[in-house]
């Protein structure tokens, strides 16, 4: 057992090799599976088409130059990889912009220009250079006109005239009348004697207004102008008949910024990195403003009569002694989604507690809201296509421009709805204990295609659908992840696959087609084929509350078996890593593998929060991080204890960002299951970590102080009796090194000595260099060793 008698911090640059001195060996060691991952192979990766659907493009590696390279597959010799050249490069249309209704032309721009690519004749052309950022670019209804906003304001370029209209005038500030000085009464009092007094001044003052009245009566009459206050203008979205345009404004207040100190600048001083503002500082304001073109004004959409507006969250209960006011909720409203005729536009509103999302039927010609659908949450909403505060979720218009399609976890997992806004009836496209992701409609918008977890909450595979509902058709077989990038002709899939332990590969398949994909890369170095990697068990086992726990499992030989457990938990808390597919936590998998190895069974749990799950499972953590989330680590273990023969007393547990949480909370709350513990990059204290992710699942610490203390481990620190591995980035802009400074501070307050803490001067959040890799993974493997075998 570790046993520290005064605060250890271990720079990196000084630290020692270590080796484990055990009876058993693995073929890995730290410093393999920590290096460059360079060392693994080159696998593909932002896979897209061409726009003639002949090629297929995408950044590899197998030179192993600094950084990816463009190479590229063509579909009639697909057993050929090769590299794109830089005139070949350059010469490509830009990968995103927007296609015409038949997707015969696309809209792009590169280097500022707009650009437009005709796919018939395989030409791209360009269309207008403003010398500046040309945004928020479309078709109009009648498609040789293109819309786009520049510098503020709407144009509409006529391709066929070449006449350019610019069809706003919106400018930032307030208006002249009002910025116009009011007089204070002692100033006015002045005026008017001075007037009084003085005839030629009296004389003049009245010529001036008589020439001003002459001027304005004259004159023609200036362009309306919308002014925009304290406010700034951040997107404007031009109908399709280009009658009216949406402009959305904003009012920024991220708060005030915390500091970073960076220690090894290569100035030599110490400087400060600006980084996020803490939970509770954002104060951001937007709304959306309506150009009626004809009637050239300008009006704001109304949000204060949407349904349940003032609705109090449920949480209020358990605060009886305070006083809460029933009041209109601010809310953050995204851009206009128009009908492709443009007569009908709908909008996404979200409550800025994020306790409600409203889709809305917004009449152009007033600015009133008319809700067609409302999803509550008493935690908080979010979930798979369902977006964020501004949008970007699934959201649209079909074709009859009578039904709108989104998601929502209505039934409790992400499923794709349809809705009719003319009588308000919604109809579920799919259903079941699965969720949906990315669907898109077809070329002919007389289908879907969609990606599901359906077959397995661990699996993902790619499907087809009729635009109205009805039978999905499974177009992928490979068990593990398919990530479809469709050709834009529909008639071929680029696949990028994976499994649990095999990285991603590239297959091309027809779509629809019942044959077998074709594998056309294969990236696997050969000293990473050299181990028989595992696939760890894919399990369920029992929590206390009765629900079935996902998790991966690493079983060892019996040969080599210690008795000892080690259980991993991941990070970002709603994220999926107990599937079957090549993980994002790649480094730990293989530092997995290497305990097991070493005689260690490992467990990997998608614990409550996780993805992958549904909404319920989201959102099982609500006011209480290190409730469910932790117990269900807890009944991991004794699942171990009863299936797997491991001794109770041999019991570790480590993670990064939120794991470093869990493994804190474990430590401090739990110390009877847990005997060491190593925390990496962990939160301390969630009233110290940022607004957008700590207040959906903890509300704001000023309104709901429970959910905070019963939530940060800073709180339960006196727990503390196993051994505790603390490691951080002392530049780390995402979870402070502040955070674990405090943490040192209330340890050695507490008398606490089993602990230890080790630093990495130039490392972030995620980390970069391998030898801070190496030197993290070999402190922890050093912990289990001792405190678990009592291997010195």
């Amino acid at each position: 057992m570790i046993r520290v008698h005064r605060l250890q911090i271990f720079l990196v640059a000084f630290m020692g090799m270590y080796t484990v001195l055990s009876a058993q060996t693995s073929s890995l060691s730290v410093e393999k599976i920590m290096q460059d991952p360079k060392w693994m192979g080159t696998f593909p990766e932002n896979v897209n088409w061409d726009t003639q659907s002949k090629t297929i493009y995408f950044d590899y590696n197998p030179e192993g130059n600094p950084a990816d390279s463009l190479y590229k597959i063509s579909i009639n010799n697909p057993d050929k990889i090769e590299k794109v050249n830089l005139a070949e490069r350059k010469a490509m249309p830009g990968r995103y912009g927007t296609w015409n209704t038949a997707h015969t032309k696309k809209l792009y721009t590169e280097d500022g220009a707009l650009w437009v690519y005709d796919l018939k004749n395989d030409r791209p052309k360009e269309l207008i250079d403003l010398g500046g950022r040309i945004g928020n670019y479309t078709f109009l209804a009648d498609e040789s006109q293109i819309a786009f906003e520049y510098d503020n304001n709407a144009y509409v370029l006529d391709t066929k005239t070449g006449t350019l209209s610019k069809i706003t005038n919106i400018r930032e500030g307030k208006a002249p009348e009002d910025r116009a000085k009011k007089l204070s009464e002692k100033d006015q009092w002045l005026k008017d004697e001075n007037l009084s007094l003085l005839q030629i001044v009296r004389e003049r003052e009245e010529q001036d207004s008589i020439s001003k009245a002459y001027r304005e009566m004259t004159a023609d009459p200036d362009p309306y102008t919308f002014y925009a206050g304290d406010e700034s203008v951040s997107g404007l979205q031009v109908s399709p008949k280009a009658d009216f345009v949406t402009i959305m404004l904003m009012q920024r207040d991220r708060g005030e910024s915390t500091n970073v100190p960076n220690y090894v600048d290569a100035s030599g001083y110490t400087q400060d990195l600006r980084a996020r503002s803490k939970v509770g500082d954002d104060n951001t304001e937007n709304s959306l403003a309506i150009y009626n073109i004809k009637k050239d004004t300008v009006y704001k959409v109304d949000t204060s009569k949407l349904p349940g507006i003032t609705d109090l969250p449920d949480y209020t209960s358990d605060y009886p002694d305070r006083e809460w006011e029933e009041k209109e909720r601010d809310v953050i409203i995204s851009q206009a989604v128009f009908s492709d005729d443009g007569s009908k536009a709908i909008v996404n509103i979200r409550s800025k507690d994020n306790k409600d999302r409203w889709i809305a039927f917004l009449n152009l010609e007033d600015g009133s809201l008319q809700t067609l659908d409302r999803q509550r949450d008493e935690a908080w909403i979010a979930g798979p296509g369902i977006g964020w505060s501004f949008g970007g979720g699934t959201l649209g218009w079909v074709p009859d421009n009578k039904h709108i399609y989104f998601q929502s976890e209505a039934s409790g997992y992400s499923h794709l709805y349809l809705l009719d806004v003319t009588t308000g009836t919604k109809k579920a496209l799919t259903e079941g204990e699965y969720e949906v992701f990315d669907p898109f409609l077809s070329k002919d918008k007389k289908s879907w295609f969609l990606t599901t977890s359906e077959v397995d909450p661990g699996e993902r595979h790619f499907y087809t659908m009729p635009v109205m509902g009805g039978k999905m058709e499974k177009l992928t077989s490979m068990p593990g992840n398919n990530e479809v990038s469709l050709s834009p002709d529909e008639k071929y899939m680029a696949i990028r696959h994976s499994y649990s332990n095999k990285p991603w590969e590239l297959y091309l398949k027809k779509t629809g087609s019942k044959a077998e994909a074709k594998q056309l890369t294969s990236g696997q170095s050969e000293a990473f084929k050299s181990y028989t990697w595992r696939v760890p068990q894919n399990i369920r086992f029992k929590a206390e509350d009765g629900a079935m726990v996902p998790a991966r499992l690493y079983v060892p030989d019996a040969s080599v078996k210690n008795n000892a457990a080690i259980v991993f938990v991941h990070g970002a808390g709603y994220l999926q890593n107990a599937h079957k597919w090549w993980s994002s936590y790649f480094r730990e998998y293989m530092f997995n593998n290497m305990l097991t190895d070493l005689g260690y069974t490992v467990i990997d749990i998608d614990y409550r929060a996780s993805s992958g799950y549904g909404r319920d499972w989201r959102t099982g953590i609500y006011r209480h991080m290190g409730g469910k989330d932790l117990s269900d680590q807890v009944d991991g273990v004794k699942y171990l204890i009863e299936n797997y023969d491991i001794d109770p007393d041999k019991v570790g547990i480590y993670g990064g960002s939120y794991g470093g949480f869990i493994t804190l909370m474990a430590l401090f709350t739990e110390a009877d299951t847990f005997k060491a513990g190593a925390a990496l990059r962990s939160v301390t204290d969630w009233a110290h970590y940022n607004h957008g992710y700590t207040a959906n699942i903890l509300n704001e610490p000023t309104q709901d102080p429970i959910a905070y203390k019963r939530s940060s481990p800073i709180y339960f620190a006196e727990g503390l009796k196993g051994d505790l591995l603390i490691e951080h980035g002392m530049v780390d802009t995402n979870v402070h090194f502040q955070d674990v400074v405090r943490l040192t501070q209330r340890l050695i307050e507490l008398g606490k000595d089993n602990w230890e803490l080790a630093v990495y001067p130039v490392e972030d959040h995620s980390f970069i260099e391998a030898s801070s890799w190496t030197d993290e993974y070999k402190r922890i493997l050093k912990l289990f060793n001792e405190s678990l075998l009592g291997i010195k």
